[in-house]
């Protein structure tokens, strides 16, 4: 198959789903004080989201293998579409928990199922990159989501959410009427494999299942420098809104360009695994480089090391572990997300309790857990001595 357009549908899917994601962030806290709630709900608020799609998209991979990609990818898609709408029309606090969690519920539908899509139909030699114009789409809609939302919300605050709802319906249309069909792998025995307790078994004893750390790991360690990096720069910089964006900006455009544009060829180049290492031991310096710069110029230099770095991690990782998945893409990429999900949740949650403790902590910490996953690829995770690039076993 050529994937060129189900790639683009699928890069285009994500984007919305991410745009979606982002649009939220500026806007919550004012829905939130027009409902008379706090801090503590905003926090839930935010991370129902994640933890929705924690527990959800291992489901829908599993679902993806017993009844084919497309079918769960519609569902995922006009649901997203749904709850966006809802929300603009939510007047009350359980409204907006209403639909943040279903968001939360039919969103991890998309990434599973995308990246299964992928991996079912992508020479190896291209997965990576593949993958990779995947994460550039979605890394598009981290930084225009917010941007978009901003902007949009100046008259209503609901207007950013019907306007994601329609661009998600769009995005439903392509993936209904252009999409190609993906038929799931069918068992040996010529059955659709079937969804029970054995699949997850059958993943945590692969080698697939070592790769899910290093998965959570990165996204902890990306998701702790998102969270506490805007705050940080204007209580120990003073940094003005301008500097902010500029900071996000940095991020994001190398985020986009390295993943959209280099991810590939590298790692035709190098390899997968190389790339991973390379990538979180340069990330853990990025952590090290920040937490030292003391001025603008600086600052910017080392947020696009530690940017560039794991910029290299996420589409490699997301590669390799489609290797080891055989029959079973869709299980073990929502394994995968699941694992990004959780990394979501616990990150930002812990480099706000160490922020509170000492400025520097967070990123002190997020080094170490990068060379913690680092350790993890070195020891657990060994190349095999054999003609194909990137062949591993667990040991």
């Amino acid at each position: 198959m050529n994937m060129k357009k189900p790639a683009t549908i699928l890069s285009f899917t994500l984007l919305v789903v991410m745009t979606g994601y982002g649009m939220v962030m500026p806007i919550m806290p004012f829905y939130i004080e027009k409902l008379g709630a706090g801090g503590r709900e905003l926090g839930w608020l935010m991370a129902s989201y994640s933890l929705m799609q924690l527990i959800c998209a291992p489901a829908w991979g599993m679902l993806s293998d017993r009844i084919g990609r497309k079918p769960v990818l519609t569902i995922g898609v006009l649901g997203y579409a749904i709850t966006l709408f809802l929300f603009g029309l939510a007047d009350q606090l359980w409204m907006l928990f209403l639909a943040r969690s279903l968001s939360g519920i039919l969103s991890s539908a998309t990434m599973p199922t995308a990246m299964a899509y992928i991996g079912d139909h992508a020479p190896k030699e291209e997965r990576s990159q593949s993958m990779g114009q995947l994460s550039a789409a979605m890394g598009i809609g981290v930084v225009a989501g917010p941007l978009l939302g901003g902007l949009l919300s100046s008259d209503s605050l609901a207007l950013p959410f019907f306007i994601g709802a329609g661009m998600a319906f769009l995005a439903f249309l392509l993936v209904i009427f252009i999409l190609p069909e993906s038929q799931a792998p069918q068992a040996p025995s010529g059955r659709k494999p079937r969804v029970n307790r054995l699949e997850l078994r059958q993943v945590f004893t692969s080698p697939a299942a070592i790769l899910l750390l290093p998965i959570f790991i990165m996204s902890f360690g990306l998701t702790s420098f998102q969270g506490i990096t805007g705050l940080y720069v204007v209580d120990r910089f003073q940094f003005n809104t301008q500097q902010v964006g500029i900071v996000w900006m940095v991020m994001g455009g190398v985020l986009v360009l390295v993943q959209g544009l280099l991810t590939g060829p590298l790692c035709r180049r190098f390899g997968e695994l190389p790339l991973i290492r390379v990538g979180l031991f340069g990330g853990a310096l990025g952590f090290l480089f920040f937490a030292l710069a003391g001025q603008f110029l600086t600052i910017l230099l080392a947020l696009g090391f530690f940017s560039l770095s794991l910029a290299l991690v996420g589409p490699a990782l997301n590669g390799y572990i489609s290797r080891f998945a055989g029959e079973r893409q869709g299980t073990v990429m929502g394994m995968n997300s699941a694992a990004t999900s959780l990394g979501r949740i616990v990150g930002p949650l812990w480099a706000g309790y160490l922020y509170d403790l000492n400025l520097v902590y967070p990123f002190f910490s997020g080094a170490v857990s990068l060379l913690l996953g680092l350790l993890v690829c070195l020891v657990g995770i060994r190349r095999q001595p054999s003609n194909e690039k990137n062949q591993a076993v667990v040991i």
